[in-house]
């Protein structure tokens, strides 16, 4: 498959499986109240300073608006891609515990094993320790069973940044085992050296086109009339 055909691809799997996804399920999970957990005390607060006052606009918007804008497209972005490479077959599903997926590297032609991340801020200190053994936990098996693999063909692959934007738990991990990161990482699983660079063009030219529905003012207008109607608040 050439480079063009291969950006239309997953460009097109971004707009359908990523952010029409995201559309859909703010309108038939994330304007639901039953989908939430409510903290009375924080919800009023955050009504305060969302609406300047306790209303079921305020409620829906305080609910609503960090789970539509943060936990939900966020929290699927990284298994997304890792389906989407698969589906594609730049890589295999990985069968060994503790890694995502398995591909040949389009650089050095060796065979890679990988756990994917979204970007270059999304571990945490106490994540570096139990990355390491699982990472340490595969050389062994490896070895064990007398597989070509050494520290370099395990490998954690960032999906976007650059290399220097890497957290400090990154580049603790990258002493033992290479951290691999956007441009960089998309050449190796594609073999194209910009593509990367290309993507985030065409992505940029998608989104800026898409046509959004008004979706996200009808999910919190949903939720503030299931709101309102609710024997949780009392709005009197």
């Amino acid at each position: 498959m050439n480079e063009n055909k291969l950006l239309e691809i997953v460009t097109q799997y971004f707009e359908e499986k990523i952010f029409d996804n995201h559309k859909i399920n703010s309108l038939k999970t994330h304007s639901k109240l039953k989908s939430y957990k409510i903290n009375p005390i924080i919800v009023k607060y955050l009504s305060k300073i969302l609406d300047d006052d306790f209303t079921p606009i305020g409620i829906a918007k305080a609910l609503y608006y960090p789970r539509v804008l943060g936990t939900s497209i966020n929290t699927s972005f990284g298994t997304r891609i890792q389906n989407m490479f698969v589906e594609l077959k730049l890589a295999e599903g990985s069968l060994i515990k503790g890694m995502d997926i398995e591909f040949i590297d389009k650089i050095d032609n060796r065979k890679k094993w990988c756990q994917l991340k979204s970007g270059p801020n999304t571990i945490n200190s106490e994540d570096v320790s139990p990355l390491l053994k699982k990472f340490a936990t595969v050389a062994n098996l490896a070895r064990t069973n007398k597989i070509d693999l050494n520290n370099s063909d395990l490998i954690l692959g960032v999906l976007y940044g650059e290399e220097t934007q890497l957290s400090q738990h990154y580049r603790k991990i990258n002493q033992t085992y290479p951290v691999i990161i956007g441009t960089d990482f998309w050449h190796r699983i594609t073999g194209f050296p910009n593509f990367y660079d290309k993507l985030v063009v065409r992505l940029d030219k998608m989104i800026f086109s898409l046509d959004t529905d008004d979706f996200f003012k009808q999910g919190y207008m949903a939720l503030s009339e299931e709101i309102e109607s609710s024997d949780l608040f009392c709005f009197e």
